[in-house]
């Protein structure tokens, strides 16, 4: 298990990695006018662009420059498969320094998702997942973790996603990486994402969920930032016994203190937190595993997301029975919790994290 990730060289300064005032000063040390930064942003978060020549409020003189200095090239498509008649897009993105990670585009009736990585591998060591047994690669920028929702967002406009022009209206932290293990970027990425343009997209905070496998310090901490986005804890195990093995940061921060804070953070934001557990066949989906996980949850803001697992190639892990999953939802509707069954989109493409990057 790796919480500090390895020091290794950053990628370019870009635009996204900084506030307004930031960027003004920026721009500033580059010897434009301030203001210069809002015009910039505009670009960038509102017509959604980084081509310097469509910049035409610019300077002719200062356009490539301020594009070079503020949107340099962070992410490189790889690789993009599709399905659900096109509506499901996983792409796999090369960083500056050759790292991979990986984002995805779901777009429903209501609304369209984008889940997106926020470390080039992770740290967590869970041994059911493609992304735990790769390790730890990195952390990725506020920009790299931005511009990865800017991407789905320009697909959208540009109507490249059946269904015609539109926007995003929610991000997931659940794709690579342990995103409070990366707490400055991602919280920079938050702001980024929800501040109203062109400081940042204009995304809902609402529209918001961070994931976490429970690190206690930071969830308290994330509690203090007065940001109203929904908090998911992957628990994956009602018992310290089984979840020590499931989820090896468990063996730091138990059941009940992850679930505590859980709670407070709760309290504090008025966000029903989301519980998030994997359904894995004879390993945590036994009935009474169900009453136990109801009996820790009832009567709290709580919602409880079952996930049936997308097996990796070789794997021992492998999603539950249809007949298991069923009764462990009845077990724990019977309790009063609120719950629901993911949409299993993506499996036929990979779809668990870590996938398209272990197959490269």
């Amino acid at each position: 298990m790796t919480l500090v990730a390895p020091r290794r060289a950053k990628p370019a300064r870009h635009l996204a990695d900084l506030t307004m005032e930031e960027r003004r000063a920026a721009v500033a040390e580059l010897g434009e006018k301030p203001f210069r930064a809002d015009q910039l942003s505009r670009h960038y978060f509102e017509r959604l662009s980084v081509d310097a020549a469509s910049m035409t409020d610019l300077p002719a003189a200062s356009r490539e420059r301020l594009a070079a200095e503020l949107l340099p090239p962070l992410l490189t498509p790889v690789r993009e498969v599709a399905c659900d008649g096109g509506t499901t897009r996983k792409t796999l993105w090369r960083l500056f320094d050759g790292a991979l990670v990986e984002s995805v585009l779901m777009r429903y009736p209501d609304r369209t998702t984008v889940c997106v990585s926020s470390q080039a591998g992770c740290g967590m060591n869970c041994p059911f997942c493609a992304t735990g047994q790769a390790g730890l690669t990195r952390n990725m920028s506020t920009a790299e973790i931005v511009e990865q929702v800017v991407a789905a967002a320009r697909a959208l406009a540009a109507g490249e996603v059946p269904g015609g022009p539109g926007r995003v209206s929610n991000v997931v932290f659940m794709g690579m990486g342990e995103p409070l293990a990366n707490y400055k970027a991602v919280i920079g990425a938050v702001r980024r994402l929800t501040d109203p343009t062109p400081r940042g997209l204009g995304i809902s905070a609402r529209g918001i969920t961070v994931s976490t496998v429970g690190l206690v310090p930071a969830i308290g901490r994330l509690a203090e930032e007065g940001l109203p986005i929904t908090l998911a804890v992957s628990l994956h195990a009602p018992d310290d016994e089984l979840r020590d093995t499931l989820v090896p940061v468990n063996t730091r921060w138990k059941v009940a203190e992850v679930l505590d804070a859980a709670w407070a953070y709760a309290a504090k934001t008025k966000r029903r937190v989301s519980i998030e557990y994997a359904l894995i066949r004879d390993v945590n989906d036994q009935e009474w595993r169900a009453d136990l996980l109801g009996r820790l949850v009832r009567n709290r803001l709580v919602h409880v997301n079952l996930i049936p697992l997308n097996p990796t190639p070789g794997s021992k892990w492998t999603a539950s029975r249809p007949r298991d999953e069923r009764a462990f939802v009845r077990r724990l509707e019977a309790h009063g919790v609120p719950v629901t069954v993911r949409d299993t989109r993506g499996r036929e493409i990979d779809g668990a994290c870590g996938q398209l990057a272990a197959a490269e």
